[in-house]
């Protein structure tokens, strides 16, 4: 099935070269003064890890694998596997950590449900809820009289990831962070 190089997303996978290639960044859309407009690619190859750039054509039609997506429960993990249940047919499948990134590993929670794409019977690539709630571990204290402004501090979530949070944000509080780049949303209320 063809795509064209303005419809992609983070997470797409692409065939090229005979080779799975996993758009790892939000494509770039350029418009240059001169010249043909062009989109820019973060690609990581599936199997090698290695990741390129690549400038395509706006107007180019590129190869998207054909994948099955299913969705599991994730049940828990282990020093080196990530354990998973079908919602469908609650079969049970054990894939590797080091086949993904860690950034999304830390958003794994019990329970959670996630989409797993397949390619050939071969798990390639998970996808998480676009957002997430966890609770504030560590953070500075509230300074009296603050307010939503612009200004942000840091704060320490309870998966170990550290975003920046508005100032009125407590320990114990909960957030709502997007999986996709770690950023704030809005506190839970």
């Amino acid at each position: 099935m063809k795509i064209s190089a303005n419809s992609l997303k983070i997470g797409n996978i692409i065939v090229q070269d005979g080779k799975l290639m996993l758009i790892a960044k939000a494509p770039e859309h350029v418009k240059p003064g001169k010249g043909p407009a062009y989109v820019q690619l973060e690609l990581k190859d599936i199997k090698t890890k290695t990741k390129t750039v690549q400038r395509v054509s706006s107007s180019d039609y590129l190869e998207k694998a054909h994948l099955e997506q299913k969705e599991y429960q994730f049940l828990y993990q282990d020093e080196k596997s990530l354990f998973f249940m079908g919602t469908q047919d609650f079969d049970q499948i054990e894939l590797d950590k080091s086949d993904f990134d860690k950034g999304m590993l830390a958003f794994l929670q019990d329970g959670m449900l996630i989409k797993i794409d397949f390619f050939e019977s071969d798990p390639i690539n998970f996808i998480l809820p676009s957002t997430v709630t966890l609770e504030i571990s560590e953070t500075d204290p509230v300074i009296k009289g603050a307010t939503a402004a612009s200004s942000y501090k840091p704060a320490l979530l309870e998966n170990g990831i550290t975003i920046k949070v508005p100032p009125y944000l407590n320990i114990g509080d909960k957030v709502v962070v997007k999986t996709e780049d770690s950023s704030f949303v809005e506190r839970v209320k």
